[in-house]
C-alpha cells in the first residue's frame, strides 16, 4: 500500500506544474484520491479529489486553475496547476481514501497517504 507524489518544483508566478500520484494496484480501484497541500506555518488543507468513477471536487482557491483527473491503467492520478500564485507554495500530498461526498475534503477521511512533493511559486 503505496502512494507516490512527484512532480513538485519551483515554477516563477502564472506558470504551470503538474503533480503526479502513484497509487498500488490495492489502494486504487474503488477509492477516491485527493490531493491536500500545507502551506509553511499552515494547517493541511484540501485542494481536489476524485472519485473511483470520475467526479471530481475542488476547494474554491484553486477552482478553474487546477485539474484533477485519473488514469486507471496506470494506477496514477495527476494534478495540473495553472495560473500557479505565491500563495500556492505548499507541500503537495496525496491520499487514498473511500469518504462519503460530503466528507472528501477533510483530512481524516483518507487512510493512506503519500510522502508529498514541494511546490514553490516565486513572485
Amino acid at each position: 500500500v503505496q502512494l507516490q507524489a512527484s512532480g513538485g518544483g519551483l515554477v516563477q508566478a502564472g506558470g504551470s506544474l503538474r503533480l503526479s500520484c502513484a497509487v498500488s494496484g490495492r489502494t486504487f480501484s474503488g477509492r477516491t484520491v485527493g490531493w491536500f497541500r500545507q502551506p509553511p506555518g499552515k494547517e493541511r488543507e484540501f485542494v481536489a479529489a476524485v472519485k473511483s468513477g470520475g467526479s471530481t471536487y475542488y476547494a474554491d482557491s484553486v477552482k478553474g486553475r487546477f485539474t484533477i483527473s485519473r488514469d486507471s491503467a496506470k494506477n496514477t492520478v495527476y494534478l495540473q496547476m495553472g495560473s500557479l500564485k505565491p500563495e500556492d507554495t505548499a507541500v503537495y500530498y496525496c491520499a487514498s481514501g473511500t469518504p462519503i461526498t460530503s466528507s472528501l475534503k477533510r483530512r481524516e477521511s483518507y487512510n493512506y497517504w503519500g510522502q508529498g512533493t514541494l511546490v514553490t511559486v516565486s513572485s
